[in-house]
């Protein structure tokens, strides 16, 4: 039964990987032609950082999604707050409403916010993208700091007030301190939410701003490039230490706490 479960969990991880693993080989694959290995080769990666147009998609990704994740971020606790001091039925309504751009498809909500913008005369261009990705990040935001909110106890924060303590002194020394993991969830949430979209982002760009996807997606009549392979490759690996960190410094305050 053990050698069963092993060869299950290493079918699952094979089959998650596999694809991964593969695009890795491509990139360093000394021919242009994918399934054709000709030799091993760091060309593509030399190339990815000559071409000023995957890199500037790179960079308008990476700002949108860190703009776009804080100010979701921030806003999503700001709501959280409030809901938590209305009535459960308002609550509950509200909770229902909000996860309707959750639910809705993203080609209906790229299209309405395109025609928002052209309708309010804002021109499509970085803005809009950015004000879009806010505008769908901030339903899984409120998702992952409301559960553990309401669960708080509301003693602690009027203790401190009880002690002297201003509203946003205990707010920030009692009640935040306790949401930090529901706030870095919705943050890392909200980012690759943004990063990852396509469908919204290509309705609501001007022309000449690009993302990766849609600098991927114009690429497509041509055919992919194998910079996007070194790209790929390098976001993937970037991505891992970013969360070996993440477990290493949860593993610090856990022991640190104990």
């Amino acid at each position: 039964m053990a050698r069963l479960k092993t060869a299950y969990l290493a079918a699952i991880f094979l089959f998650l990987y596999a694809p991964i693993g593969i695009l890795i080989a491509q990139s360093f694959n000394e021919s242009k032609y994918r399934g054709h290995w000709t030799g091993f080769s760091l060309q593509w990666y030399e190339s990815l950082f000559k071409n000023e147009e995957i890199l500037e998609a790179l960079s308008n990704t990476l700002s949108i999604g860190i703009l776009s994740a804080l100010t979701a971020t921030v806003l999503g606790l700001v709501t959280c707050l409030a809901l938590r001091e209305v009535g459960k039925k308002w609550r509950a309504m509200f909770m229902s409403v909000a996860n309707v751009p959750i639910l809705n498809a993203d080609i209906v909500t790229g299209i309405s916010l395109m025609l928002l913008f052209l309708g309010l005369g804002i021109r499509l261009g970085y803005g809009s993208i950015l004000i879009a990705h806010v505008v769908f990040n901030v339903p899984y935001v409120i998702l992952c700091i409301m559960p553990q909110l309401m669960t708080l106890d509301k003693s602690s924060y009027e203790a401190a007030l009880d002690l002297g303590a201003s509203p946003f002194r205990a707010f920030t020394s009692v009640v935040l301190p306790e949401l930090w993991s529901s706030i870095f969830a919705g943050f890392l949430l909200a980012f690759t939410m943004s990063a990852d979209d396509f469908i919204i982002t290509y309705f609501t760009r001007g022309a000449g701003v690009d993302t990766l996807s849609t600098a991927i997606y114009s690429q497509l009549k041509l055919g992919i490039h194998p910079d996007m392979y070194a790209l790929s490759t390098l976001v993937f690996f970037a991505v891992l230490i970013f969360v070996a960190l993440f477990m290493l410094s949860r593993k610090k305050l856990d022991a640190e706490v104990l």
